[in-house]
């Protein structure tokens, strides 16, 4: 198809701007450097393969360009790794790429999205979704930062970070992933997070030891594939595509990014992998993106049934790395194959290796003698680890959206005999959601985060020491209180299996509404702390509440929450809540975001709602009846509409 759109798409203005300011002793090392490479090693240097599946006898041997963790996986399969276990298999990586004939240093990426969350005992920070509630360029600055020292000083040095999608159904797995609907603010917040990681380009910290490289992802689209599926079809216009998709990326590549990583989903039936218009001609041709493009999990097998032609396709539209699940062999055979039968042209080759290296010379590691050294990383971690606590709390404290405060219930005065219920109140899995140590964030209990504050434990600190007391519990029947607390939301869930085929929470879990009608029925307040990856259908929550929270996923701090809650005998909170929702929220339960919200906004609180202290506002009665029965558009139906119990 032919475009006649491309000159629309934004020129970035970045440090790195093709070709205004390739640096020329950069570039002559990479010129060197790649003249000295045989086909075999040039065409491993684009291959970027799975720890579970390479060793470092197979980078001596090859030399491979990139290796990566994918989620919950781990150095010798354990998940109690030390820092000390990642580095020094780290190490032994790099000796091995030194010893490789290319010689050539190795880049090991993960999914660091919230900290190093693949590390046991790393500080994980709210995911992006309570980000942009706190919207703070600031504090995600601070995060990029703290983000990097833990993943420098683990031994690797690239994360894939930060996600820019701009998502529009919120059934989508990956909502959480995304800062807002907004897209000026995803990229506000996205080129905050990314020069933390990165440093700041044209100046001395820029990716030394104590920062490590980011990644502007996916490029392009995926917060609108059709129904909210996961790497499904987008078929907005070019113009959408370009003014809602991609401003996160042009912000983020202005910032200094050096990866695009490609996303998964098609664009009016056609794979982004394999799109040469959007990955070559708009990305590195028009908008003047010099570093690589690395495809997702497997991304390039998707672009054509035939495995070869898929590599060839993938690599010709402008992949520049493959990164691979587990058969890295066939995918190095499959190239080298292709390079000799001319799929895929010399040139191209030297192209997406060239940028390779580039990058690879702009951290430094073309250097004689130089790869990762972790040392000053390693050495400020420990020195410092009650930074990256602080600064948690912090983006905890400032996620919180109040939705609703009837007769200024909030805040709370500590000494009262509280009632906390519901298992999510003291279970810190489910306050870090996916992406935490494994993929899902299934299968993991406290033991697995040991420097963990969950928000049970955070209110019981705060009321036991002003003399109140403190009952958690999972029934109300027996149960009195001058106040009652119940913690409740969404099980971890990551891509894939976090889609949805419907918002509407109570039709999943009834018990958390339940027990918030058995406080009200003893005259007990009742205060809802709701974690939750995106918006949800919760009105009958909302009405039978007090007070709501939307406390998105906090991380490992959760114990924050408690810092805004209460407030000291005087009546005088340390924390006002200051949070505003990214979202539009759903107040119709066949609403899912998207176009909707334009047309009937009278369905949704909008972007920026979010109480204070200040505000005396007492909240309408919110419709119960749940309109999207029989009207999933995916999935198992359901019949008929349901109206939730009243009291």
């Amino acid at each position: 198809m032919e475009h006649q759109t491309i000159k629309q798409w934004p020129v970035v203005a970045s440090e790195f701007r093709h070709p205004l300011h390739l640096n020329a002793a950069i570039e002559q090392q990479v010129e060197s450097r790649l003249a000295t490479l045989s086909l075999e090693s040039k065409v491993a240097q684009m291959i970027q393969a799975e720890l579970a599946s390479v060793h470092p006898a197979d980078i001596q041997a090859h030399g491979l360009g990139a290796i990566l963790n994918g989620g919950g996986v781990f150095p010798n399969g354990n998940k109690w790794s030390t820092l000390e276990d990642w580095a020094g298999l780290a190490e032994a990586f790099q000796c091995a790429a030194r010893d490789s004939e290319a010689g050539v240093p190795i880049l090991w990426g993960t999914d660091a999205v919230h900290g190093h969350n693949n590390l046991l005992g790393a500080t994980l920070f709210p995911h992006n979704i309570g980000l942009g509630a706190a919207n703070d360029e600031t504090l995600m600055q601070r995060l990029g930062e703290e983000t990097a020292l833990d993943v420098a000083a683990s031994g690797l040095n690239w994360t894939f970070a930060p996600t820019l999608a701009v998502p529009m159904d919120y059934r989508w797995g990956r909502t959480y992933e995304g800062y807002s609907e907004d897209p000026h603010l995803v990229g506000k917040l996205g080129s905050a997070f990314l020069r933390g990681l990165q440093g700041q380009p044209g100046t001395a910290d820029f990716l030394d030891d104590a920062h490590v490289l980011g990644t502007s992802k996916h490029f392009v689209g995926e917060g609108e594939t059709e129904f909210g599926i996961d790497q499904g079809n987008v078929v907005c216009n070019e113009r959408d595509l370009r003014e809602i998709h991609a401003p996160g990326h042009v912000a983020a590549l202005g910032a200094g990014a050096q990866i695009v990583m490609a996303a998964f989903n098609s664009w009016h039936g056609a794979k982004v992998h394999g799109s040469k218009y959007l990955l070559t001609h708009v990305l590195k041709g028009h908008m003047g993106f010099d570093g690589f493009v690395v495809s997702d999990w497997d991304g390039f097998a998707q672009v054509h049934e035939d495995f070869d032609k898929a590599i060839a396709t993938s690599v010709n539209a402008g992949i520049d790395m493959l990164m691979v699940s587990a058969d890295w062999q066939r995918v190095l055979k499959t190239l080298v194959r292709a390079v000799h039968d001319e799929s895929i042209p010399h040139d191209r080759l030297n192209d997406a290796v060239r940028r390779i290296l580039r990058v690879k010379a702009r951290m430094n590691l073309l250097s004689e003698g130089k790869h990762n050294s972790n040392e000053r990383a390693a050495s400020h971690v420990r020195l410092t680890r009650s930074s990256a606590t602080k600064v948690a709390r912090e983006a905890v404290r400032k996620s919180l959206v109040l939705m609703k405060n009837d007769n200024a219930v909030l805040p709370l005065k500590p000494r009262q005999r509280v009632l906390i219920v519901g298992s999510h109140a003291t279970d810190v899995a489910r306050q870090c959601g996916g992406w935490s140590l494994t993929w899902q964030g299934s299968g993991n209990t406290n033991d697995d985060f040991p420097h963990a504050e969950s928000i049970g434990d955070g209110i019981r600190n705060i009321v036991e020491a002003a003399g109140g007391e403190v009952e958690i519990t999972e029934s109300v029947d027996t149960s009195s209180a001058d106040i009652g607390i119940v913690v409740f939301g969404e099980e971890p869930y990551a891509e894939g299996e976090g889609d949805l085929n419907h918002l509407s929470f109570s039709r999943d879990n009834p018990l958390p509404l339940t027990a918030m009608h058995a406080l009200r029925e003893k005259g007990i307040p009742v205060i809802a702390l709701f974690l939750t990856g995106r918006p949800r259908w919760i009105n009958p929550e909302l009405n039978a509440a007090d007070a709501f929270v939307t406390c998105w996923l906090p991380g490992t701090q959760g114990g924050a929450v408690a810092e805004v809650l209460f407030c000291n005998e005087q009546g005088i909170p340390s924390h006002d809540f200051t949070g505003k929702l990214p979202f539009s929220w759903p107040l119709s339960s066949d609403e899912f975001g998207g176009a909707s919200k334009s047309m009937h906004p009278e369905r949704y609180l909008p972007v920026g709602f979010g109480l204070s202290y200040r505000d005396s506002v007492q909240t309408q009665k919110f419709p119960e009846v749940d309109t999207s029965c029989g009207r999933s558009l995916r999935g198992p139906s359901y019949q008929g509409s349901y109206n939730y119990p009243k009291p």
